[in-house]
């Protein structure tokens, strides 16, 4: 085999790993190139050092290595910035339970050894998304990775957390957050998942203080009645005016609360009496505040009762306490009724744990002032949302921004840059030194300091990434070379979380935006629309499409750690019947081009293996063209420039094809919309250049009688126009287009020795665009096309060579005449003639414009024996048809089946019925045939 040469089939693995091992090996990820157009950067959004690849994941590094890809070959000086985040919460919950399967508490080893522990944990196993990216071929500069606890970002998210404490925009104070039992921490209301569930209204009655009567609240959760504070009624109420200002007695606790008016209760729902409870509801705080009522707190840090409560109660857990109460309340004939109710019940996102309001010492950043620049940024156009609809969800979360608690009660983290001394003051300063010399002021000598226990929350480090990673608060080349970045890719679930952080701390410490687009792509979901979730057993592992995976290996990793064994049962029986054989590998590029085929501004994806194995025959489509080019191009006068005028019609239509193809990608890539950049690369390549350009060729190749300056031509177009086209499909699939590159380039004449990933952007060029030759080609094209399909309905043999019939004006016929080798060798015609009279009988007809195509067929088909196979595939679809026609006409299928389920029955059956309606006309035409004969 000779160096150009390439083996028969692709091999995806073998190549893909040597290539990405190359470009990295040679530093081709980090930014080179001029300045003239600006540098380009992209922030990766940090996954979690504790994840591992997912859909989502890929999908978002499909688009951002694209762009980065796109914008590296056209000369501009690239960084895409990588690397991790802590992720506070999620590796601290990973280490302990390491250290459950060792019968240890984080508390056994104190917190220094147990933060040790957890840098060792993530030296050795906290590097498995840094692996999978690579898979992905990630071009990611890896030479300046990133991770939020390095020692550079940890010193700028003290210096932010200093500066905002000196201007007064982070204070520490006792408010109401949401608490986390089980992981013993506040966490955020974006951290807090509501969902509808079962539940029930407990109705009480609390007994007036003096004389008789009673007033009757409801709850949902009856073990906060011990933290009341007071009854409220409404203000307009006539039921309850005339007690307000009384007292009721607090049933269990024996205390007496306050009979109060406030504008909160609703006095349509229940009995318009409300229990309040300000240290453990939201709006019972704020109405709390209202009427300067106790804060009560009843709950310790892990969802136990505490000492407030009456001495029967305390210690209980939460949920027993609620048992215990509502069977004290029912022993004195308090409990009215118990009803039940489903309402929203949050759950922290990470411990799935129902998330209790609760009174503790927290650190905020008062966000309010921050956001006014933020929200003019937008407004503005300094920050531009894709598609622009986001703007919108933005604007609304910004313009109702609330105070943002930024401590959390767990130990792996940023800790919090402040020291306490001994009477309670508050020292914050960059170092515990910096600390001691502002409490030597403060007290006039010194005193012990102890550092705040608690941690800044995840987000608060992730919202200085886009310059962190740069260097500040150092001036740095890479921060003025790089900064503001480019575009921000991100899902839209984030958009509070990270977005608008990002843009109110960019601002506010660099006066720039982080970004100037947003690029908000959709959630990837299963081939029926379903979110991929464990728990319905339809993930997809992007890896396992890459590389392919058995049965059994593919059932086993989709009902691991399942705790209910009949769902476990249900999800490998539905996962055999989807993939009876287990996954092929499909190979990075066929993954990577079916994200961008699917990357249709603000949709969601359906992800299904159909559409990853069309692309996967694309790529063996590519390598086969290749194949081909190499053939006949390897160790012969492949041209140069000189040949431009030995150019045929077809050299010029492919040429003038590929000009109009450049301008299409170029312009979608630029407005983010991949779906159309691989489409319009995707029938280029497959349609215009493998199906129909090497086809023309092949006779100038072969033919007897062509002249040596036609075949070099050929020879030239084909091996220009495929190395333009590699170029040009690289973003998307980079891997394949580097395999064959290295092989064509050569031939064209460029390469050197390079790499593609670093050769120049094919640019359009308007001096080949020729519209006539497009206009004449694309109708002989579909001159042939008409006849193959009049072929193909008659079900005449491929190779049989039929006589060929034509009507129309002279014009047209010389058309015809042009290109009349092309017809013959295309389209299967032995001759033809221009028809002067009526067409002979048992003639086929087409029409293409102005010309009339006829084909007679006497003695070329038996007309009966088609006629009985037609008659029979339409008895047996007519069957199949009927079958789905009363599955979709059965009440009880509708009003059982999913949505996505009947929507399927609903499109097969729409499908049957065109195959039927073609059925019909073939015979019909069958029937032309046989009564003309």
């Amino acid at each position: 085999m000779s160096d150009t040469a390439l083996p028969k089939s692709y091999d995806p693995s073998g190549v893909e790993r040597r290539w990405y091992e190359a470009w990295e090996g040679s530093g081709c990820f980090a930014p080179r190139g001029e300045e003239a157009d600006g540098a380009y950067c992209i922030m990766i959004p940090p996954p979690n050092v504790t994840g591992s690849l997912h859909m989502g994941h890929a999908f978002q590094d499909t688009i951002m290595d694209a762009l980065c890809r796109w914008q590296r070959m056209r000369g501009r000086a690239t960084l895409w910035q990588t690397g991790t985040d802590h992720a506070g919460i999620a590796t601290q919950m990973v280490v302990e339970r390491q250290l459950e399967g060792e019968g240890l508490k984080r508390h056994d080893l104190g917190r220094e050894a147990f933060i040790e522990r957890v840098w060792s944990w993530k030296a050795s196993s906290g590097g498995t998304i840094v692996g999978q990216l690579r898979r992905m071929g990630a071009s990611c500069d890896w030479s300046r990775e990133r991770f939020t606890m390095d020692p550079g970002l940890s010193a700028a998210v003290q210096e932010v957390f200093v500066r905002l404490h000196e201007e007064g925009l982070i204070y520490r104070g006792k408010r109401l957050v949401n608490w986390d039992p089980v992981l013993r921490t506040a966490v955020s209301d974006l951290e807090v998942l509501s969902a509808e569930e079962d539940g029930h209204f407990w109705h009480m009655r609390y007994p007036l203080s003096e004389g008789d009567g009673s007033l009757v609240v409801a709850t949902t959760r009856p073990e906060t009645m011990l933290g009341d504070a007071a009854v409220a009624v409404h203000p307009e109420d006539d039921r309850y005016r005339h007690l307000v200002g009384r007292k009721v007695r607090l049933p269990l606790a024996e205390r007496e609360i306050p009979i109060i008016a406030d504008a909160y209760v609703d006095p349509a729902f229940g009995t318009g009496c409300v229990k309040i409870t300000p240290a453990h509801d939201f709006n019972d705080y704020e109405v709390g505040k209202r009427h300067d009522l106790p804060l009560i707190n009843i709950l310790t840090p892990d969802a136990h009762l505490n000492e407030t409560v009456p001495e029967a109660f305390r210690g209980l857990e939460r949920y027993e306490a609620r048992k215990a109460v509502v069977a004290a309340l029912e022993a004195q004939g308090l409990l009215v009724k118990v009803e039940a109710h489903r309402h929203m019940i949050p759950r922290g996102d990470r411990s799935k744990a129902v998330v209790e309001p609760l009174l503790t010492d927290q650190w905020f950043v008062r966000t309010e002032p921050l956001a006014v620049e933020a929200i003019r940024a937008v407004e503005d156009g300094r920050v531009r949302f894709v598609p622009q609809n986001w703007a919108k969800t933005y604007f609304e979360w910004m313009r109702n921004i609330q105070d943002w608690c930024i401590s959390r009660q767990i130990w792996w983290g940023h800790r919090i840059p402040a020291w306490h001394g001994p009477d309670g003051q508050v020292f914050v300063a960059r170092s515990a030194g910096e600390a001691a010399d502002q409490a030597l002021r403060a007290y006039g000598h010194s005193v012990p300091l102890e550092q705040d226990p608690d941690v800044l929350d995840t987000w608060f480090s992730s919202a200085l990434w886009t310059f962190s990673t740069l260097g500040w608060p150092e001036a740095t080349p890479e921060l003025a070379r790089f900064h503001p970045t480019s575009v921000l890719v991100t899902g839209f679930d984030i958009i509070f979380f990270w977005v608008a952080r990002m843009i109110m701390m960019t601002l506010k410490f660099t006066g720039e935006v982080p970004f100037r687009e947003v690029y908000i792509h959709g959630l990837v979901r299963d081939g029926e629309g379903q979110k991929m979730s464990k728990s319905k057993g339809n993930v997809l592992d992007p890896l396992d499409l890459i590389d392919g995976i058995s049965l059994p290996d593919l059932v086993a990793k989709r009902t691991r750690d399942m705790m209910q064994p009949h769902l476990a049962e249900a999800i490998a029986k539905a996962t055999r019947r989807e993939f009876p054989e287990g996954i092929p590998a499909f190979g990075t590029d066929a993954l990577r081009f079916t994200f961008a085929s699917l990357a249709t501004q603000g949709r969601d994806i359906k992800f299904d293996l159909g559409r990853i194995g069309g692309y996967r025959n694309f790529c063996n489509k590519l390598w086969n063209a290749a194949r081909f080019v190499l053939l006949n191009a390897e160790g012969v006068d492949c041209g140069s420039e000189a040949c431009r005028a030995d150019l045929s019609a077809c050299d010029r239509w492919i040429r003038s094809r590929l000009q109009g193809t450049l301008g299409e990608v170029d312009q979608a890539l630029g407005e983010y919309r991949f779906n159309d950049a691989a489409n319009a690369v995707y029938q280029f390549l497959w349609g215009s250049y493998c199906d129909w350009y090497l086809e023309m060729v092949k006779p100038v190749l072969y033919g007897d009688g062509v002249g040596e300056k036609a075949r070099v031509a050929a020879r030239w177009t084909m091996v220009g126009v495929l190395e333009t086209s590699l170029r040009l499909l690289h973003p998307l699939m980079p891997f394949i287009t580097e395999e064959l590159w290295q092989k064509v380039a050569p031939l064209a004449g460029v390469g050197g020795g390079s790499f593609l990933m670093l050769a120049p952007w094919p640019q359009r060029d308007e001096a080949l665009v020729d519209g006539s030759v497009e206009e004449e080609l694309g109708w002989m094209i579909e001159v042939i096309t008409a006849i193959r399909n009049l072929r193909g309905e008659m079900d005449v043999a491929p190779g049989l060579r039929l006589p060929l019939l034509v009507q129309g004006e002279a014009t047209v016929v010389e058309r015809l005449r042009r290109h009349e080798g092309l017809v013959k060798s295309l389209a299967r015609v032995d001759n033809w003639r221009e028809l002067d009279g009526a067409p002979p009988s048992g003639s086929v007809s087409g029409v293409v414009g102005e010309l009339r195509l006829f084909i007679p067929l006497a003695g070329v088909i038996d007309i009966a024996q088609e006629a009985a196979r037609l008659g029979k595939s339409l008895e047996r679809l007519d069957k199949d048809l009927e079958k789905v026609r009363k599955k979709l006409g059965n009440p009880e299928f509708l009003a059982k089946a999913k949505g996505e389920v009947v929507a399927k029955e609903e499109a097969k059956a729409a499908e049957m019925k065109q195959q039927r309606q073609g059925l019909l006309e073939a015979l019909e035409r069958l029937e032309k045939v046989r009564t003309q004969s």
